[in-house]
């Protein structure tokens, strides 16, 4: 039987919480917030376990609190201008289980009242691992088109993230992919709508959207020296 997790009660919290960014406040109100985030966002996590395993056995759905796939919270407010100590979304990463040790894709949740989505791939990649990822696309352009061209991938993602403003080092201006290869971020969203998160089918629907990334997610792998 399909299974609702997250509720309107999930975005009334967040909406709650934009306008009360404070400490007294969300201590009087850490109930709704266990209530309506964490507990619901830690089920998920633990029921997409099996789904995520036919998918790839080497990402991980871990439900712990510390170090797993809910990120906190609490944000870090050491070193920017904004000083409100709690994040007004949610958070959830199926991580690749080398990516405490290499860098590597993953599938990415982000519930926010106004600005829900899902993410798949790699995020600004330092230096050397955009670059194996380039020299990869070059040397594999058709699978790379039939990635993130193809109509199964691209009626639900669009690729997202940051460019160079110049080619990068070995490659011309004039190469058939120098968009993507110009890529600082090898990512790409879909939108969600509230109904959709909030819908007892959401489970469903989320395996459904990693399913389409994969052909994306086994190319940058295999760009980046781990298993898919």
């Amino acid at each position: 039987m399909a299974t609702r997790y997250f509720t309107k009660e999930t975005f009334d919290f967040l909406t709650d919480l934009e306008a009360n960014n404070n400490r007294p406040w969300f201590n009087e109100n850490k109930a709704r917030y266990d209530a309506a985030i964490k507990e619901p966002a830690l089920d998920f996590i633990e029921d997409f376990a099996t789904p995520l395993a036919k998918i790839s056995k080497h990402f991980v759905a871990d439900p712990s609190l510390q170090g797993g796939s809910l990120f906190r919270i609490y944000r870090d407010t050491r070193f920017g201008k904004d000083k409100t100590p709690y994040k007004t979304n949610t958070g959830v990463h199926f991580r690749h289980f080398m990516a405490k040790n290499a860098h590597a894709p993953g599938f990415y949740l982000h519930i926010q009242p106004g600005e829900n989505f899902m993410g798949v791939g790699l995020w600004r990649p330092e230096t050397k691992v955009a670059y194996d990822i380039r020299q990869h696309i070059d040397e594999h352009q058709a699978e790379w088109k039939k990635a993130t061209r193809g109509k199964r991938f691209t009626d639900v993602y669009s690729l997202q993230g940051e460019s160079l403003t110049r080619p990068p080092r070995g490659f011309d201006e004039d190469h058939p992919l120098i968009a993507d290869l110009k890529r600082k971020d090898f990512i790409a969203s879909t939108r969600l709508s509230q109904r959709t998160v909030t819908s007892a089918d959401f489970m469903k629907s989320f395996e459904d959207n990693c399913k389409r990334a994969v052909p994306l997610m086994k190319f940058l792998c295999d760009a980046v020296g781990v298993p898919f």
